[in-house]
């Protein structure tokens, strides 16, 4: 199972996140491709300890239930729902976005599993410190595949 503190998983994504360009086009869902870049900077930032999201009550009863598959091999789908705070509305400039998205990728990576917050996931509940790395692997390659890279 691939995880971003993986040295062989960090280069893949980062390497998938540099070939994508303002002109991308979406393969499904309503953000544009900079929007979808500071989309993927937020969840970084909730774990780093950064952003805290509170529980959700619909995930203290479905989460148990569904954090099997969110940390499975099993890739994302398409059009799954995402946190209301994660939503991304408003025009982002491409570049400051994904320069963003680089330098929270790199320090997720380079700070490993001892910086990783002990706080739950608002749906999931609580996660290892692996499981975070797990998440956070499947939360980019289902947006860069959304985008074609």
């Amino acid at each position: 199972m691939k995880t971003l503190y993986q040295d062989n998983a960090y280069q893949e994504i980062t390497g998938r996140l540099n070939m994508l360009t303002p002109a991308a086009q979406k393969q499904w869902g309503k953000m544009n491709v900079a929007q979808m870049l500071a989309h993927c900077s937020q969840p970084f930032e909730v774990v780093m300890d950064r952003l805290h999201i509170p529980r959700v009550f619909i995930g203290r009863i479905l989460g148990p239930l569904m954090k099997k598959a969110y940390v499975s091999d099993k890739p994302f789908g398409q059009n799954d729902p995402t946190a209301k705070e994660f939503l991304i509305r408003d025009e982002r400039d491409f570049n400051t976005e994904k320069a963003n998205l680089e330098k929270l990728i790199i320090e997720f990576h380079d700070g490993g599993p001892e910086k990783c917050t002990s706080r739950p996931h608002a749906f999931f509940g609580k996660l290892t410190k692996e499981e975070w790395g797990i998440a956070m692997y499947k939360h980019m390659d289902h947006h860069l595949r959304q985008f074609g890279v």
